[in-house]
């Protein structure tokens, strides 16, 4: 039980980290997002550099990290290029229900019960009436109708979401299957990470040049969400069970909703009470689960 709630703690240091995301980088919304994001994560591996040494990893598990961290960045990001951002974001926030669902497929001795997939289900709810604060966007939630590069983006989402929710459980399946890596190991994920970040910047965005009032959003990026969060996102997983903390994280654009109202009280209201009842009434179904 103690290891548990431990695990649960650390995720969600994770996602209040990552509920911060939007509101800090606010003061960055000029930088383009995948030099934001190849900086953000070349300066969270640059400052955990002195655990180098365990950085000695199989290829197989620095491929794993470069899919999650990098592939789940790319696919998000050109996913908002070409998709309405507000239902693109939504599409992506399936990661934490598919983690609840697929965590029977990845891991050994796991399985599904109805007070999982309840929580989950209800999480996704609350957070889609967090995100859309109340009001069904143009178009519905996902209209695949629209255009091409639309639903194109609308796949690219999925498969951010996919592709978030299989790194975090095929890390777990790694260490279950002899393969185990320290959690230090993900500095080494976010510098490769960062570093093809920089060069998707560099062949699909236009120049930026950098200034003074960059430098400390960029490093408290860094520090907190694009960098400290991934680690305690793995420390978790690895302590706890997969489909509580899926549950869980539902938190995160609840918490990132809410503080963005804290500038706009416009996207304050019912919505967000609405929003904290369904996701905190999953997270307490989910976490109330029988572990199996």
């Amino acid at each position: 039980m103690k290891r548990i709630t431990a695990a649960n703690l650390l995720a969600l240091g994770a996602i209040v980290l990552w509920g911060n995301l939007a509101w800090m980088a606010v003061r960055l919304a000029a930088m383009p997002p995948f030099l934001l994001v190849g900086s953000t994560l070349a300066i969270a591996g640059i400052l955990v550099s002195p655990t180098w040494r365990q950085w000695r990893v199989p290829l197989r598990v620095l491929t794993l990290g470069i899919y999650g961290l990098f592939g789940y960045h790319f696919c998000l990001f050109m996913a908002l290029r070409l998709a309405p951002p507000l239902q693109a974001n939504l599409v992506n926030y399936l990661w934490p229900l598919l983690i609840v669902l697929l965590a029977p497929l990845f891991l050994r001795d796991v399985r599904l019960t109805g007070r999982h997939v309840i929580g989950g289900v209800l999480g996704f709810v609350g957070a889609a009436v967090a995100i859309v604060g109340g009001r069904l966007p143009v178009g519905g939630i996902v209209d695949i109708t629209s255009s091409p590069d639309a639903t194109l983006g609308y796949a690219l989402a999925l498969l951010a979401a996919f592709m978030w929710a299989t790194y975090s459980l095929l890390g777990l399946r790694m260490r279950q299957t002899g393969t185990p890596f320290p959690t230090a190991a993900v500095g080494l994920f976010c510098l490769v990470s960062g570093a093809l970040s920089l060069l998707c910047h560099a062949a699909l965005e236009a120049p930026y040049r950098f200034t003074t009032s960059d430098i400390l959003p960029l490093i408290a990026l860094a520090i907190g969400p694009m960098g400290a969060a991934f680690f305690l996102w793995d420390a978790a997983l690895r302590r706890g069970d997969a489909r509580v903390i899926g549950t869980l994280a539902y938190l995160t654009p609840l918490i990132s909703t809410s503080l963005l109202g804290v500038a706009d009280p416009s996207r304050l209201g019912w919505p967000i009470v609405v929003a904290l009842l369904l996701v905190v009434g999953g997270a307490v179904i989910g976490t109330r689960a029988r572990a199996a």
